[in-house]
């Protein structure tokens, strides 16, 4: 009998998205972060380019149409923080909305335009207030 091969991290990607200054954060409906705040985002599938994977993702989970400005970090989830099941490496983009409605999928609960400064009394993902401003850095 042969060992199962070891876990390999996942990439994920997400959007930072700017609409008249609102940034959209959206709240889980399920693991991983059940219940918090975030970006919409998810995984790269093979064969696709990350920023053709931040267009389906955005799609799939927002059916809003984006225009992605760049890079605004990344993020190391651990195993403990998804309770061992998985490690995941997330890209987050600086992005603007450029049409649509949010219309959210079974993974997201709830949606909101915020102030980017008044995401702190929310409950959020680890991280994500950094990669909040150097997301509207990069929108300018």
């Amino acid at each position: 009998m042969t060992a199962a091969p070891p876990a390999l991290p996942r990439l994920a990607v997400s959007a930072a998205i700017f609409r008249d200054g609102q940034l959209l954060l959206v709240r889980r409906a399920r693991q991983p972060a059940l219940g918090l705040f975030t970006l919409p985002g998810g995984r790269l599938e093979f064969g696709e380019t990350v920023e053709q994977a931040v267009h389906r993702e955005i799609a799939e989970e927002t059916a809003l149409t984006i225009d992605v400005v760049g890079l605004a970090g990344w993020l190391d989830v651990l195993p403990a923080a998804t309770g061992g099941q998985s490690q995941f490496v997330i890209l987050p983009f600086a992005a603007r909305w450029v049409a649509g409605e949010v219309t959210l999928n079974d993974e997201l609960a709830e949606s909101r335009w915020l102030d980017p400064d008044g995401i702190g009394e929310l409950p959020l993902t680890k991280g994500l207030i950094p990669i909040v401003a150097a997301a509207r850095r990069l929108i300018g």
